[in-house]
Formats: structure tokens, sequence, C-alpha cells
């Protein structure tokens, strides 16, 4: 991605200075210049044998491919001392495509209501006797993009398979295969969403702009709200998955991602960009999809989340209020005990910046600026003495 930036990007920016603004910018600056001298470096050395190498910095935005990798593994580490002695689930909470325009041009307020009302959904639904009769927690993952990078808003909630009793003296486990009936939360969802939606538009919190510009009048504005009554919306569920180090590999797919990652991309050729997409209504078949760079661009930006906006959410027993208590006694009822940090960390910072010769662990022994790792570019690779 950063080289596809780096060789056409300037060109695509002027040829889009009617749309494009300095927060597209700022990531394609951001993406083009990680990794690079543009952003200074550090002299590295190996505790065990001593080979030296110098690093580039990255640039950390949350929206570069390069970037990911080790804030996930941090995150990850962080949460093996809360995964608890049992299965999980996996539930989708998907917007219908007709509110993808909407999602565009106010994507923090509906964004949000995507986030509050999938988790009111699980919350309510598991809450009523008929299906658990319990009180859950679990995290939500905000996704933006589908397997071609359109605009595909939802979110993947990772939930442990029960939760505790009323009076909290007991952990119940799910009555259902799905843990919680599809059918039931869809309609929930839906009901939810919509009535928040209308809640927006009489706030004034809604904004519409270009062909949305009618919505302003509330008549016309109910009348496109009103289809969306006319079908199910898409929850999906998986049956429990597995325990907690099955949780942890299963998590580091859906964490930290960004719209499409490198190892997706094929080819950069003649104004065109070819990647890999996987086509799920056809058995997950791997397919490859080629458009021209300034669409593969613009479909790439669609997906840049507002300024400090939290896209990994906790609710429930695990919502940062209530976890310190909820969490233990989740532990205690499972018949288990929390994680010390030494037996939840298998992997610390030094295993996740080794020695290419030998393995051992790097430390950084000087920070170079900018100038400084220009002078020396490309990165010099020596053995101490």
């Amino acid at each position: 991605m950063a080289d596809l930036v780096r060789a056409a990007g300037d060109a695509f920016i002027e040829r889009s200075r009617k749309w494009i603004t300095w927060k597209h910018v700022k990531v394609l600056l951001a993406i083009a210049r990680c990794r690079t001298a543009a952003l200074g470096g550090h002299l590295d050395e190996c505790t065990r044998c001593g080979h030296r190498a110098i690093s580039y910095n990255s640039c950390r935005n949350r929206h570069c491919p390069k970037c990911q990798a080790g804030t996930r593994e941090r995150w990850l580490e962080k949460r093996r001392r809360e995964l608890l002695p049992t299965q999980y689930v996996h539930v989708v909470f998907t917007l219908p495509r007709q509110l993808a325009p909407l999602a565009l041009q106010n994507k923090k307020v509906v964004y949000d209501l995507l986030f509050r009302t999938s988790a009111e959904t699980l919350l309510e639904v598991a809450r009523d006797p008929q299906h658990l009769g319990a009180e859950i927690g679990f995290f939500s993952v905000l996704h933006t993009w589908s397997q071609k990078v359109e605009l595909h808003p939802h979110v993947h909630c990772v939930v442990p398979a029960g939760g505790l009793s009323a009076d909290r003296s007991r952990w119940i486990k799910p009555a259902y295969a799905f843990f919680l009936p599809v059918k039931v939360l869809s309609r929930v969802f839906r009901g939810k969403f919509v009535a928040a939606l209308r809640h927006a538009f009489k706030d004034g919190s809604l904004s519409f702009h270009g062909d949305l510009q009618t919505l302003t009048q509330p008549k016309i504005f109910a009348a496109w709200l009103r289809p969306l009554f006319r079908k199910d919306w898409v929850v999906y569920a998986k049956p429990p998955f597995g325990g907690p180090e099955h949780v942890l590999r299963y998590l580091g797919r859906y964490t930290h991602r960004v719209a499409i990652s490198n190892h997706r991309l094929i080819s950069f050729a003649d104004g065109k960009v070819t990647f890999r997409w996987r086509h799920s209504a056809h058995n997950n078949e791997q397919k490859l999809m080629t458009l021209s760079l300034d669409e593969f661009l613009r479909r790439f930006l669609l997906h840049l989340l507002p300024k400090g906006f939290v896209r990994i959410r906790n609710f429930g027993f695990l919502a940062n209020r209530k976890r310190a208590t909820t969490l233990p006694l989740s532990f205690q009822l499972l018949g288990g005990a929390p994680r010390t940090e030494q037996q939840a960390s298998t992997a610390g910072p030094s295993d996740l910046w080794s020695c290419p010769k030998c393995g051992g662990p790097m430390m950084v022994v000087e920070r170079l600026t900018t100038a400084e790792t220009q002078l020396r570019s490309p990165p010099v690779v020596t053995a101490a003495a």
C-alpha cells in the first residue's frame, strides 16, 4: 500500500481536489512516509549476539496497514488476563446497504448508533428469561468495509457463552446452539436502530448533502426509512467456537484491521490496482478484482474514522465501570482464577522485536533524527565487534 501511495498518491490528490479533504491527505501522507527516513529512526542492537541494524519509525496511523500488527499484539496481551474459562461466541450485526450513503455523511452518529443499538440488543435479549436470563459481557469491533473495499458498516461482537444470574450467585449457560436466537436479535436490532435514527433526525444530529438533501424534509425522511422494515436485517452468529487460547487466535483476524491489508494487494500496473477478495456467496472462493487507481484509493478513503473515534468497545459486565468487580466474580463462578500477568504473557515486547540473526531481543541504543537517518540511508546492517 505504501509503495502504491508513494508512486501515485500525489497525482491522485491533484486529480481529486474537488472532494478530497485534508484528513484524506494526512492519512495518505502518513502511509507514504511510514518506515522511511522521513520519520527518523533508531539504531537497534541484539542483546544476545550484538547484531546491529537501523530501523525506520512507523507512522502509527490507525489506517496504515503496516502499523497494526504491534498494536494488535499489545491489545491481545491485555485481553489474555480477561478471558474466561468458557467457550466464546461470535455475533455480527450489519447495517442494510440502503443506509451506507447516510453513514458516509454522518460517520460518528451512525457508527455510534450501530455500537449502541447492537449492544442494547444483545443485553436485552440475553436478560430475557425465555432466552438466557443472564447479564452478559462482551466487546465489539467496528468494521466499515466489504471484501471489495466498499462501505459496509458492521460490528463483530465476541461474547463469553453465558452470563451472570440476576442475583450474581451463579453462571448461566446458554440453551441454544447459537447462544441467542438470531431472528429475535435481528428484529430487535432493526427496531432499536430505526428508532434511534428517527430520534437523531428530530434532534438535528444528522446532516444531508448531495443526493440525500431532500431527506431534510420529515415526510420524505420517514418514507425513506419505511422500506427498512420490509426485510430482515442481517445478524450472523456462529456456534461457540472455543476456549480462551482459541479466542486469542480468533481475535487476531478482527481487531486492528484496516480496509485492505497488504497481503491482499497483487499488483499495480498501468494505473490499475489488482487485489484479492473473498466471495462469501460462493463458499469463500478467492477471486481477483482490478480497479483504477483513483477508484481504489477512493474506496480506501471511505473507511477513515472520525478523529478520536473508539472502534473497540466493551459492554455488559465487561464494561470499564463494572469489570473490576464482575470479572473476578465470573472467574469464581466458572471455577477458575484470573491469570496473573506472568501467566498471561506468552509474548512480551522483546518477542515482537527479535534479532534476524539469532532471534534474541533487540534493544534501542541510539535515536536518530530524520537528517541522521537520511545520511545513513538505506538502512545499514552490521555486526557489532
